[in-house]
């Protein structure tokens, strides 16, 4: 079965953002709708294994902010790529915590927000899709909502391993590229001999430098 056909369906990118007691806790989605109009209700595709879904099972609110195609890229490296069980996520000037539900948020470059109730929990096997009741919304930024086409196509990113839609890297044919590496933060693969590289090198997509890569 050719799974790339997979790739045609069209996302958005999300930060959600929920509390772990009173501590911030989130994650980057793309798989996010709207399921109906009249008190509206949303649903979110999340991997069982992350901890942004034991945090909004305790919960039982959740937020979402509309990443924009111009938000800083660590913010999506930093919500992303990093389990928020032992780190703080939300931390920085790109964070806040919204100020009538106290749901963590993006501050900038955000189109718009969501804050929701969850209503149910629906298991699909290794994810859930959590249905929440629409509470409020918030305005955002006036720019162009990101796509998940724009973050793969633009901004060169990949999709993590609990992502419902990751799909493994496949290597090119030696005779093509001798050697290549990927950032473990982000996912982003390098073709070529990295270590040829300045020392000032910076992953493309998080930032990093190329002190996170590892060959492949």
């Amino acid at each position: 079965m050719d799974m790339s056909v997979l790739n045609k369906l069209s996302y958005g990118m999300y930060a959600i953002g929920t509390l772990d007691g009173t501590r911030p806790a989130g994650c980057i989605v793309n798989t996010l709708i709207q399921v109906t109009s009249e008190n509206p209700i949303i649903a979110v595709s999340m991997n069982k294994n992350n901890f942004t879904y034991e945090a909004i099972k305790k919960q039982g609110q959740f937020s979402v902010s509309i990443l924009s195609e111009a938000v800083d890229r660590n913010v999506i490296a930093e919500l992303g790529f990093v389990c928020g069980r032992d780190r703080d996520k939300f931390c920085g000037s790109k964070f806040t915590l919204d100020a009538v539900y106290g749901l963590p948020i993006v501050s900038e470059h955000a189109c718009g927000y969501l804050f929701c109730e969850v209503i149910a929990m629906h298991d699909a096997e290794t994810h859930c899709v959590i249905m929440g009741r629409l509470l409020d919304v918030m305005e955002g930024v006036q720019e162009a909502p990101m796509t998940y086409e724009y973050y793969h196509r633009v901004m060169k990113g990949k999709a993590p391993k609990n992502a419902p839609t990751y799909q493994e890297v496949k290597r090119m044919p030696e005779r093509a590229i001798e050697v290549s590496y990927v950032c473990e933060i982000c996912g982003y693969v390098y073709e070529g001999d990295i270590t040829k590289e300045p020392d000032s090198y910076r992953c493309p997509v998080c930032k990093q430098p190329k002190s996170c890569f590892k060959k492949m």
